[in-house]
């Protein structure tokens, strides 16, 4: 199992905790909305740290965008199961093809 596997199955697990005990717990609580914000904040901090060009902040700014993706999936009942499907589905087919499909 991978570390991206492993972070998932413990997001999942705190789906039904006390929001008082951890910060995944408390995120989930709090809805979609708050999730995808949250997602959203750190998507441009990481934004910020690729334009700066600072590889070791970019690296720990992408460490938490891909923990709030798979919290604000988790809120939304999809999986990394799933969004590694897609890729698999995906695999092999052309960018430009698979948007112009869409």
């Amino acid at each position: 199992m991978s570390a991206l596997e492993r972070l998932a199955a413990t997001i999942a697990a705190r789906k039904t905790a006390e929001p008082d005990s951890s910060w995944t717990a408390k995120l989930l609580a709090s809805g979609p909305e708050k999730c995808a914000e949250k997602f959203g904040e750190e998507a441009i901090e990481a934004i910020i740290e690729a334009v700066k060009g600072d590889r070791q902040k970019l690296t720990a700014e992408a460490a938490d965008v891909l923990y709030h993706l798979l919290v604000m999936l988790a809120a939304r009942d999809v999986t990394l199961s799933d969004v590694l499907d897609e890729l698999a589905r995906r695999e092999g087919v052309s960018g430009l093809a698979e948007k112009a499909a869409r």
